[in-house]
């Protein structure tokens, strides 16, 4: 019994040792390196490469390991900060950039916080005045080192997306003038500015499309109706036929079949609204279903009247908004708005065009007949210029989109 005893009490002590030692651990908010590169500066280094390739987790393991070396690292906590504001997490971001700042104690620790102060506006841009929070960070930067490329790279990231491209360029131009970092990837943003510029968007929203990568349905739709106007040159017209069969005329026949988002009507009700007083200057009103809290949904509604080839709904009454264009299926829409607008002789156009045949680009694609006939306007040309290769099947981004739309609006004289 008294050996019994002892193993317990001899039990009890030891567990409250270690239970003791480990709090004491936990509680210790740095720790002893264990290696040469066990160090806040490598960890830290290490962190933004991994975020550099959008491995979030790893990063801000490394950077966790930064701080446990030293509580006061400045660099550390900006990292943990780009970490959570790549994923969302913008109250913490924010108090990651709050200990930053206050642990920073020379001029690079400060330059760091600075830009990443930048770019927490940017990608966290629910303030009105977000972009003037944005120029204080950058001009604080800039009165501590005129020469500083982060800054003036991530500042033209700032003015692209608040859509004032002429900044966004001047600021990638010193990036590029400066010769120290960032000068490839800002190369590449003066070109794609260029781009965007030379389509001359003409509306917020051409300019907002312009920076997407990839075009959508519900983004064609609204660059058909704010860049090239199409309500109001479908308005003299007489009628016009959307890809669903759909016809909304000026003078519209009894027999003639109207879809609303559930499809095809009842015959009496044809019937009864044909014959009704509104129905021959009334324009049919055409629903999708999925579309009602679309931040573009106006613009898919006009376009749903007008009738565009390829942008209507699907049986089942959906637009399918964010689903990606691809070549192909925008050229297709392009065809059906040159044969409303009576500027395309489809025999003598494609008959002309057999000289611009794309390698990529057979007879028995669904797209070929619209292919053909776009080339043939000089409205769409050759993605890769040097294959000569058309990639009907791949998407187009907003940028292209608008030049494509510009050579449209040039070749049909249509003003802005």
């Amino acid at each position: 019994m008294m050996m019994k005893l002892r193993i317990r009490t001899f039990v009890f002590v030891t567990v409250f040792c270690v239970a003791a030692l480990l709090i004491i651990s936990c509680g210790s908010k740095e720790r002893l390196a264990v290696n040469q590169l066990d160090t806040p500066e490598h960890h830290t280094f290490t962190g933004l490469k991994l975020l550099d390739q959008e491995k979030y987790s790893d990063a801000s393991r490394a950077f966790r390991m930064a701080i446990q070396l030293n509580k006061n690292y400045s660099r550390a906590y900006s990292g943990m900060a780009l970490v959570n504001i790549y994923t969302g997490k913008y109250k913490i971001a924010w108090e990651n950039l709050d200990l930053a700042f206050k642990n920073a104690n020379d001029s690079s620790e400060k330059l760091f916080v600075n830009v990443s102060k930048i770019r927490y506006y940017c990608a966290n841009d629910s303030d009105p005045r977000w972009l003037d929070l944005a120029k204080e960070q950058f001009n604080e930067a800039v009165a501590i080192d005129s020469e500083h490329s982060p800054a003036y790279y991530h500042m033209g990231f700032a003015y692209k997306q608040a859509l004032e491209f002429n900044q966004a360029g001047q600021m990638f131009a010193t990036v590029l003038q400066l010769k120290k970092t960032h000068i490839y990837d800002a190369n590449y943003q003066l070109i794609f500015l260029q781009q965007v510029q030379s389509a001359h968007p003409q509306t917020r929203a051409g300019k907002k499309i312009a920076l997407a990568e990839r075009l959508t349905r519900a983004q064609a739709a609204s660059l058909f109706v704010n860049e090239l106007k199409m309500k109001a040159i479908y308005a003299p017209m007489g009628s016009v036929v959307s890809d669903a069969g759909m016809q909304t005329e000026t003078n519209l026949p009894e027999s003639t079949a109207i879809e609303d988002s559930s499809g095809i009507l009842p015959e009496s009700k044809v019937a009864a609204e044909a014959s009704s007083p509104a129905a021959a200057s009334v324009p049919v009103k055409i629903f999708a279903k999925d579309i009602a809290n679309h931040p573009l949904k106006n613009d898919i509604e006009i376009i749903l009247e007008i009738g565009i080839r390829g942008l209507g709904n699907d049986p089942n009454g959906n637009f399918n908004p964010e689903e990606v264009l691809s070549r192909g299926e925008f050229a297709s829409m392009l065809e059906d708005i040159m044969l409303k607008l009576n500027g395309v002789n489809n025999k003598t156009d494609r008959g002309i065009s057999l000289k611009l045949m794309f390698p990529d680009v057979s007879p028995e694609m669904p797209y070929y007949n619209s292919i053909i006939s776009v080339a043939s306007q000089r409205i769409m040309k050759a993605k890769n210029l040097k294959t000569g290769e058309f990639y009907p099947l791949k998407p187009l981004s907003g940028a292209e989109a608008l030049l494509i739309i510009r050579q449209l609006k040039n070749k049909f004289k249509i003003i802005d």
